[in-house]
Formats: C-alpha cells, sequence, structure tokens
C-alpha cells in the first residue's frame, strides 16, 4: 500500500495538464471526457481515487466523475450547500487535507459511494473569478497527510481544469449544461444611479481574466524571472509612492500604505512564486492567488476583511500591468461596450473609445466620484454599488444598464430586454423633444427667466455645448486636465485649454473653478499626505493658497487665455473670508504683472466664491461685499451641513436634498444675495435633476448649472413652472419638522401640473 503521493515536479505537471486539455479537447460526449481526466489525475497523482465535483445552478455540488468510487454515484450523489467536506471545503475557500476523513465532523457518509476504505482525502476547490465552480478530490486507504507539495499540485490541476472546463465548449455540453460553471441565469442587481440613462449591450471586463492560453509557463525559469522583476518594481513604485516620490490617483496614504504591507509580504510572495515553480506563467499565479483570497475573504462579514480583499485586488490589477506593460483600455471594444469594474479613476474611462462604450457598471463608486462625474459628462448611463457584480458576470454576457433606478441586469430575459428597448424609444422621443427646445428660453409660465448652464471639464464637452441648449459654462473644472496628466501641466498647456474653452463659448459666459485637488484627488505627481479625513482637510482653496505658486500658474493661464476677453474665476471650499480676500489678492498680483509686460488684462475680471462650508452661511454679510457673484455648490454644502461622506456609501444617503435644513439653507444664501445684490447661481448635483431644480426655482434662484443631460429635462420643467405658486407652497412645506419632504414636494409638483 502507498504511503505517500510523490511530487509531480514540473516536467510531470507540465505533462499532466497537456494531457488533462488534450482529453478535454478531443471529441466524444463531455461525460466521457471527463471520466478520462479523472482517471489521468488519479494516475499522476498516484491516488487510488479522484473525483469531481461541480455546483448545480441551486447550490448543489454533484458527483460528475470519479475513478475508484462506485461509478453509479455518478449524477446521483449530491451535497447540499455547506453540506460533507466538500461542503466545508467551499466553506473555508480552500484546500482541506485529512488522514482520517471519516472522523471529521463535517462528513457526510454516502454509502452509495462506497468509499469506506478511504482515509486520506484531499479536497481543493475549482476556483473561476473567485467563484467556487467545483471542488476536485483525491484519496487514499492509508491514514496519511498528504505534503505541501502535493496540495500545490492539485491546486494547479483544479485551476487549469476550472479554466478548461467553465471556458469551453463543455460548458454548454450535454450533462454540463445545468451547471454553474459560469454565471448563466439572469440576474438583476440593485445599485445607485450614478449617471442617468439606458443601455443595453455586452460586458467588457476592465481587469479581464487571463486566458487559458496564457496559464502554463513556456520557460519556467523566465517565468520566475519575469515575476520576481515585477514584484520588485511594484515594490519600488510603492515605496516611492510614500516616500514622495510618485503618487496614485485616488489613492489615500492609508491605501499605499496597506499595498505596502501586502506587497511586501512575504507569503504572498511565496505563494506567487511556487505557483510559477510549479509550471503556471506569471499572470497565471497572480490569478489564482487572487482568486484564492477572494473565495476566503469574500464571504467575510467582517467589513475589514472585505476591505482587505479590495486592497488584495488592486494590488493584483498592480502587478498584472507590471507583468504585461499594458492595461485594459488598449483592447479594442465592441460596437456595444458594458465596461465592469470595481472602480474607475477619470483617466481610466477616457481611454475608452468613447463611441462603442455605451454603459458602466461599478462594484463600488458613489454620485460624486470622478468616474461618475466623468460619466455624466460623456452622457455614459453608470450604475454603481453593485454588490459582488464582477464575480457574477463574464466577458461578453448581455448586459442591460438601468441608470433611471440604478439597478442591472445581467443575461436579461427576452421580455426584459423588449421592456428595456420601449423605455428606450420613450427616452428618444423625449430627446427629441428636448432638441426642439435648444432654442427656446428657459422662462417660467409667469414671466422669470431661468439661466440654465453646463458643468464641463473636458475637451468632448466643449463639442456638444452648442446642442445643449446650454446659455454658457457655470462650472469648468480645471482639475480634470491635471488628473489624467502623468506631469503637472505647464504654463502653454493650461492655456492653451483655457483659450479652446473660450473660443467654443463665444460670446457665452464661462466660469473657471480653480483648481479642487486634495481629498481624494491625489495627482500622480504630487506627494500625497497622510490625512485623517481628507474631505475636512487639506483641499482645494487651502492647498491652493498653501502652494500659492500653484494657483498663480493657473491664473496666469486663465489671464493669459482671456487675452482681452471677459474672465469669470471662481474659488472652491472658501470657509472664511480672509481665505477668500487671500485668494481675490493673487488674481490681482496676477493681472498687475500681465499689465506691466503689456499684455492685456481682461477686459471684465469677476471673481467669485463657491458656498460649499457651511461657516459662510452664517457670514455672508462679510463676504458677499468682496465678491463679485457666489455659486452654491450643493454637494460639498450637503455632505458637510450632515456631517455624511457624500463618497461613502454607507452615509451618502444619510441625508436628503429634499429636506427642511437643506432648504433652509439654500433659502438664507439666495436671500442674503438679493439684499447684496449680489448674483448666485447653483452648481451641484441638485440642480440637475427636474424635481430638484423645480425647488431651488421656487426658492429664487435663477441660474442653474448642471450635467449636459439635464438641461433638456430641466428647461421643461421651468416652461411649466410657475414660479409664484410653486414659492407659495414650498415656503409652506420647508416649516415642516419632517426629516424629508421628497413625497410632498412631488405631490406639490403634480398639483402644479409640472412637467417633470
Amino acid at each position: 500500500m502507498l504511503t505517500q503521493t510523490p511530487n509531480l515536479g514540473i516536467r510531470g505537471k507540465r505533462s499532466l495538464l497537456r494531457q488533462i486539455r488534450e482529453a478535454l479537447a478531443s471529441g466524444g460526449p463531455a461525460q466521457a471526457r471527463l471520466d478520462i481526466v479523472v482517471q489521468i489525475i488519479a494516475r499522476s497523482m498516484v491516488a487510488e481515487v479522484c473525483s469531481l465535483y461541480l455546483r448545480r445552478g441551486n447550490g448543489d455540488m454533484e458527483l460528475f466523475a470519479t475513478e475508484g468510487l462506485d461509478p453509479g454515484a455518478v449524477h446521483l450523489t449530491r451535497l447540499k450547500p455547506g453540506e460533507g467536506l466538500v461542503g466545508e471545503i467551499i466553506r473555508l475557500g480552500r484546500p482541506l487535507n485529512l488522514s482520517d476523513a471519516p472522523n471529521h465532523p463535517a462528513f457526510s457518509y454516502r454509502p452509495e459511494t462506497g468509499e469506506d476504505p478511504f482515509h486520506a482525502f484531499m479536497g481543493v476547490p475549482l476556483l473561476r473569478g473567485g467563484r467556487v465552480i467545483g471542488v476536485l478530490v483525491v484519496q487514499n486507504r492509508t491514514e496519511r497527510s498528504y505534503s505541501e507539495d502535493e496540495v500545490e499540485d492539485l491546486q494547479i490541476v483544479a485551476m487549469v481544469l476550472a479554466e478548461m472546463v467553465a471556458g469551453g465548449e463543455l460548458a454548454t455540453a450535454g450533462p454540463l449544461k445545468g451547471i454553474d460553471l459560469v454565471p448563466q441565469k439572469p440576474e438583476r442587481l440593485k445599485g445607485a444611479r450614478f449617471a442617468d440613462g439606458l443601455a443595453l449591450g455586452v460586458a467588457v471586463l476592465h481587469e479581464p481574466p487571463v486566458a487559458p492560453a496564457q496559464l502554463l509557463a513556456e520557460d519556467v525559469t523566465a517565468e520566475d524571472a519575469r515575476l520576481k522583476s515585477a514584484i520588485t518594481s511594484l515594490q519600488a513604485q510603492i515605496d516611492s509612492m510614500l516616500e514622495g516620490q510618485h503618487g496614485l490617483v485616488e489613492a489615500s496614504y492609508e491605501v499605499l500604505e496597506t499595498y505596502r504591507m501586502f506587497a511586501h509580504d512575504r507569503g504572498w510572495g511565496r505563494s506567487l512564486e511556487d505557483a510559477v515553480r510549479n509550471g503556471l506563467s506569471a499572470e497565471a499565479a497572480v490569478e489564482r492567488v487572487r482568486s484564492e483570497h477572494r473565495a476566503r475573504l469574500g464571504q467575510a462579514r467582517d467589513p475589514y476583511l472585505r476591505e482587505r480583499l479590495h486592497d488584495f485586488e488592486d494590488l493584483a490589477d498592480r502587478l498584472l500591468r507590471h507583468l504585461t506593460g499594458n492595461g485594459a483600455t488598449a483592447r479594442d471594444l465592441p460596437e456595444n461596450a458594458i465596461l465592469i469594474a470595481r472602480n474607475l479613476g477619470p483617466a481610466d474611462l477616457l481611454e475608452y473609445d468613447r463611441g462603442r462604450l455605451k454603459g458602466l457598471l461599478l462594484e463600488e463608486g458613489s454620485a460624486t466620484s470622478h468616474a461618475a462625474i466623468v460619466a455624466r459628462a460623456l452622457g455614459i448611463p453608470c450604475v454603481g454599488r453593485l454588490s459582488g457584480l464582477r464575480d457574477r458576470i463574464s466577458e461578453n454576457d448581455p448586459v442591460i444598464v438601468d441608470a433611471e433606478t440604478g439597478e442591472a441586469y445581467l443575461r436579461p430575459r427576452p421580455d426584459v430586454i423588449k421592456a428595456l428597448q420601449a423605455r428606450m424609444d420613450v427616452r428618444q422621443q423625449r430627446q427629441a423633444e428636448f432638441a426642439k427646445l435648444i432654442t427656446t428660453p428657459g422662462i417660467t409660465r409667469d414671466g422669470t427667466k431661468i439661466n440654465l448652464l453646463m458643468n464641463a471639464g473636458l475637451d468632448v464637452d466643449l463639442d456638444i455645448l452648442g446642442k445643449t441648449g446650454a446659455e454658457g459654462i457655470g462650472l469648468f473644472r480645471t482639475e480634470f486636465q491635471f488628473m489624467v496628466a502623468e506631469e503637472m501641466p505647464r504654463l502653454d498647456a493650461q492655456t492653451a485649454l483655457y483659450r479652446r474653452v473660450m473660443d467654443a463659448a463665444g460670446d457665452m459666459p464661462v466660469t473657471f473653478r480653480t483648481l479642487d485637488l486634495g481629498g481624494d484627488k491625489v495627482l500622480p505627481y504630487m506627494e500625497a499626505e497622510r490625512e485623517d479625513n481628507p474631505a475636512l482637510g487639506w483641499r482645494a482653496i487651502r492647498m491652493g493658497l498653501d502652494r500659492p505658486a500653484l494657483l498663480r500658474l493657473q491664473l496666469r493661464a486663465l489671464i493669459s487665455a482671456a487675452k482681452g476677453r471677459p474672465l469669470k474665476v471662481m474659488f472652491p471650499l472658501v470657509a472664511s473670508v480672509d481665505e477668500f480676500r487671500s485668494a481675490r489678492a493673487l488674481v490681482d498680483h496676477e493681472v498687475a504683472w500681465a499689465l506691466r509686460r503689456g499684455r492685456p488684462a481682461p477686459a471684465r475680471l469677476d471673481v467669485g466664491a463657491m458656498i460649499e462650508a457651511p461657516a459662510l452661511i452664517w457670514h455672508l454679510d462679510a463676504l458677499l461685499p468682496m465678491t463679485d457673484f457666489v455659486s452654491v455648490g450643493t454637494n460639498d454644502l450637503m455632505q458637510y451641513l450632515f456631517a455624511a461622506d457624500r463618497g461613502n456609501p454607507r452615509v451618502s444617503d444619510r441625508y436628503d436634498f429634499l429636506s427642511p435644513p437643506a432648504l433652509r439653507a439654500l433659502a438664507a444664501i439666495q436671500k442674503a444675495c438679493v439684499e447684496t445684490g449680489t448674483p448666485v447661481s447653483v452648481c451641484g448635483e441638485m440642480a440637475g435633476r427636474p424635481l430638484e431644480a423645480f425647488v431651488l426655482v421656487a426658492l429664487g434662484y435663477e441660474s442653474l448649472s448642471m450635467p449636459p443631460s439635464g438641461i433638456g429635462p430641466v428647461k421643461q420643467m421651468v416652461l411649466s413652472c410657475d414660479r409664484e405658486a410653486a414659492s407659495r407652497g414650498v415656503s409652506t412645506l420647508i416649516r415642516s419638522g419632517a426629516g424629508s419632504i421628497r413625497n410632498e414636494i412631488e405631490t406639490l409638483a403634480r398639483k402644479l401640473y409640472l412637467a417633470i
């Protein structure tokens, strides 16, 4: 009787994997091919039993092939979720190695299998994309524990087998049709609406899985060297980030610190190296370790452990980029691509072909994240906070993005697709109606002119300015140019962008917001400083005043771009009168600098402040006389007013724009501006939603700036609105003691026959 199973060695493992590949690729029934596979594995592993269990759609694990157990148990033996040693492997998400399996508490005796004589047991999960699709088991009669090498061997076999079975024609052949090898059933996921719209297309994974052809190393020594070089490069990069030499877009110090800890973790590196030395390519090794972490941590209830999974995901993605030298964005997209990602930075999204990208689905993010802002600017429907999205979808799956309701439909049924197409037809009709209003002024039924402006920040925004019906750009976010660049934009590059914006706007007004950096907007070429609360930390105007050379360079570019034309500049997140006074002094200094050199000053220079810090609400009497205009940034104002981070999905929905405290604050700002004759606008998310915009009009606001997609619906609302009646109704409602008055405002809108 055998007392141990020999390690296969690299050559033996490659031979085994080749035999498995050939068996699965051969002709004949699917069952016969699987029977051959378990025979090959049993022989190569010197095991008396080799069994393959696959997951059915209801979660049951079914014995699909065996060498050594009773053949009559195939397709007869099924284990419920969590049942038996197979269920224990799924629960743990890792191998189970037992010297005396029958005495394990989770052992489930099935007499039809004839497994009574076998004591030694080793089972490993078949992982694909973090999902356990099956379990591979070997058994021997002798009571013994399998060695680490043997466990490693079976894990390699299981990984390759999972890819070959699920990724090939077997996935839809014969008895495997009902098996949950890849997600096949229609699913509906509820998330949050980030950018309005509807889209139907096919899934494109932002970080695509390693293709089966890339699983095996052609030259193990060379592959080992590639992996070590990539790990060393990754470690050096992260070290330098923390030392302030470089940085990562959207990476806080804490995240980088975690990256460094994991990147230098010997266990992680050893797992990768062992996988390569056992015959996998470096990319396949990364994917295998990634899948193991997903399986182990993905089911964790502890939020901290789930966050660590995200850290490992990011680290794996970065290591793959070091290995491949290029990212997913280099791929050609299908005509109707729906991009699937955990999260995205603005540069990631901009690198995709806009003509083919129809929708965006994210596991995480927020409506005010960079990706969401860019998606709205590009008119790409986007739904986020879709938990478990990437593990429930495969490349090229049909997908619906319903960014009206905040839902995603994976592999939708025909009736769902038909209903969606009907809704898309209605949207097209509405868009046609909005198009007819492009040249119609936004005047309420009782004669009040409402200026409807567009938020912008990208070159693509300039192309559509004339097609939206916007009367100008009420907010141009200048930081996007900095966030998508590899180095600090020079004076001439900044000047050229601002000049293009002014040229595109022609006689229409443009309001440039100076850099709103810091917090979660960390640049690749600037040191990322650690802050306990970045949203309340060193950002926006605070950074500009502490780094006056950076702000002065931008102001110089703006003045140069104006070339004697009118110029409007506003400063973000002003929290005190002294901050605005100091910022305005820098503007005056740069104007004087230009005049001394014989360069033209702007024909008219308006300098304003964004009201985003609640403190200013009680100091408007001092601020407003110093400004030429103000703009209310409702996104930040509300998160600070309610002490709820708008980027944190756990608390971002704890408040409603349409609540008495929020509306009373907005009413107070509008009243103070009227009393001082200060022009005021609203440029936050609130302005682009018809119902919320209705309330702003009722409060007395006459200038609203919004994403391009919001102008048509808001203009239609304005044209149907009786402002006086709306004002009377809203003024009564905001005296309510309720936490939200959204339902009451919706009722008021219906009574006033508002078009929303």
